[in-house]
C-alpha cells in the first residue's frame, strides 16, 4: 500500500512501558531524518518502578517520575524536538477522538496558501485489552487512520498495522484479526486495584525489544519508503524468529 511522503505526520502512542519504552528513541531518531513536519505525543499514566529496571528502556534516575515524560522530555531534547506528552492514561473515546485530529498545515506561501491535514499514525504498545478495545472503536469511527499495535508475551508476540483510507478499512486492526482481545476480561490501568496493579503477565526485554523493532521496521516503510505491504508479524524469541504476513497484490482479470 502506498503512503505519501511528504505529508506532515503525527504519532500518538499510547503506553511507555516494556515495548513503547524501547519504541521511543529508535522512532525519535527516524522522525528527526525525516524531511517533514513531524509530532510525536507518548501518553502514559505510569511511573518509573523499581521493577521495571529490568526490561523498560529506564534507569534508576528515572524512579518515581512519569514515563511519558521521562521518554519524551530525554530523546526529543538529543533530537532537538518539540516535547510532547500526555502523563495520563487515555481510557476515553473521546479523549482518544482529540488526541488523534488531524491537524491541517499550509504547505504553500503567505500569498499562495495550500492546506493538507496530517497523516495520523497510532500506536498501540498497551498491555491491556480494555484499552485495544477503545482503539479498535476508535480505529472504525475514523475517516483515515493507520493503527499498529504491539504485544506480547514472555517469548512471543505479535504486531498488526490496520489502515482505514477514505472511510474504507483496507487493512483489518488487532481485533479483527484477534477477535479473542475484544472480549470483557480485563479492566483499564485505572481501574485496577493495587493487588491486581502488582500482578501482570511474565513478559522479557527481549520479547519487548522485538516488538518495538517490528513497530519501527512498519513506520519506516510508511514513512521513509512510502509503500508498506506486511500487515501481520508474529515473532518468537526462543527461536529467533520473524515471520511477516505480507498483502497479496489483487489480481487483475485477463481482459
Amino acid at each position: 500500500m502506498k503512503f505519501s511522503r511528504t505529508r506532515p505526520v503525527k504519532i500518538v502512542q499510547l503506553g511507555a512501558g516494556g515495548t513503547g519504552g524501547h519504541i521511543a528513541p529508535h522512532l525519535y531518531r527516524l522522525l528527526y531524518s525525516l524531511n517533514r513536519t513531524v509530532r510525536y505525543i507518548i501518553c502514559d499514566g505510569d511511573v518509573v518502578e523499581e521493577k521495571n529496571l529490568v526490561r523498560q528502556n529506564f534507569t534508576p534516575a528515572d524512579l518515581g517520575e512519569n514515563k511519558a515524560q521521562v521518554l519524551a522530555e530525554r530523546y526529543s531534547t538529543v533530537f532537538g524536538m518539540e516535547t510532547e506528552y500526555v502523563p495520563s492514561f487515555v481510557e476515553d473515546e473521546d479523549r482518544l477522538k482529540e488526541l488523534l485530529a488531524p491537524q491541517r498545515w499550509n504547505t504553500g506561501s503567505y500569498y499562495n496558501r495550500s492546506y493538507v491535514s496530517e497523516m495520523v499514525i497510532l500506536l498501540g504498545a498497551v498491555d491491556n485489552n480494555k484499552s485495544r478495545q477503545l482503539c479498535h472503536r476508535v480505529f472504525y469511527q475514523a475517516e483515515e487512520l493507520i493503527y499498529i499495535d504491539s504485544g506480547n508475551g514472555e517469548y512471543t508476540g505479535q504486531v498488526v498495522c490496520g489502515v482505514r483510507r477514505g472511510g474504507k478499512t483496507y487493512y483489518p486492526p488487532i481485533g479483527a484479526v484477534y477477535p479473542d482481545i475484544l472480549e470483557e476480561t480485563d479492566k483499564f490501568p485505572t481501574e485496577l486495584s493495587c493487588a491486581e496493579a502488582s500482578v501482570s503477565a511474565p513478559q522479557s526485554m527481549a520479547a519487548n525489544i522485538t516488538a518495538a523493532t517490528a513497530v519501527v521496521d512498519m513506520i519506516y516503510n510508511i514513512l521513509a519508503v512510502g509503500d508498506s505491504t506486511v500487515r501481520k508479524v508474529t515473532f518468537s524469541t526462543r527461536g529467533v524468529n520473524v515471520r511477516p504476513e505480507i498483502q497479496k497484490p489483487k489480481r487483475r482479470k485477463a481482459a
